[in-house]
């Protein structure tokens, strides 16, 4: 009996060791988390140059050598809003349409434009560089980006056997272009609705789909 009594105690200590930091690091990933949040507001607020790691540590609640502790330096902080900003739901959560051409197309309007209210002015200053300007680092992110989303929207409107054909995704990635002007002018200038937005963007969505992507195959 004693051996086992000493035995439970062991294991329970040696649980409650590696039990520490597990703890330590979710505190760790919420910390980082709460810094990010605030600096995809503060970035939203204001221009890239008029906003300092201290503000972003007071808006934070944390000491400023927390941020750079966890980011680098302001540019990383930013270029790590960047990524959350467009970075895509992972495909696992998605419910991909089913129906007509036109149903399909509607549907892929509707989650880019989900995508764009749920993020707002950041999302428009982020994907229109009006933020830190031709920044190589920013655009490679961009970039990458643009290409997730083109294969995305070829496989909600059922097209997903071209989603990784690189000639048939930059008329996608063209398109994509459309889209980010069409979202400054409905959520930065308001010179669109929403409706006349998902009009637009359905119409030649579908023209895209249904036409011109089967005449650039047909033809190759």
């Amino acid at each position: 009996m004693p051996a086992r009594s000493e035995t439970s105690s062991a294991t329970a200590d040696e649980r409650g060791f590696s039990a520490l930091p597990r703890r330590r690091r979710l505190e760790a990933d919420e910390r980082r988390a709460q810094i990010l949040a605030c600096a995809v507001d503060l970035f939203g607020e204001r221009p890239y140059a008029a906003v300092s790691t201290a503000e972003l540590a007071q808006r934070a609640g944390v000491a400023r050598g927390l941020i750079n502790h966890y980011f680098g330096n302001k540019r990383d902080l930013y270029l790590a809003v960047v990524r959350r900003m467009v970075t895509l739901p992972e495909l696992g959560t998605m419910i991909v349409p089913t129906g007509t051409a036109q149903q399909r197309v509607d549907a892929g309007v509707r989650w880019l434009l989900d995508i764009i209210a749920e993020h707002g002015r950041i999302w428009v200053k982020v994907t229109s560089h009006e933020v830190v300007g031709a920044d190589p680092e920013v655009q490679q992110i961009l970039d990458a980006a643009d290409d997730a989303v083109a294969e995305r929207l070829l496989l909600i409107v059922g097209l997903a056997e071209w989603a990784h054909d690189a000639e048939l995704r930059t008329f996608v990635r063209a398109y994509g272009g459309m889209v980010k002007v069409a979202g400054r002018e409905w959520i930065t200038r308001g010179t669109l609705t929403r409706e006349q937005v998902h009009e637009l963007l359905c119409d030649m969505l579908l023209t895209l789909v249904t036409r011109t992507l089967p005449n650039v195959d047909r033809r190759r």
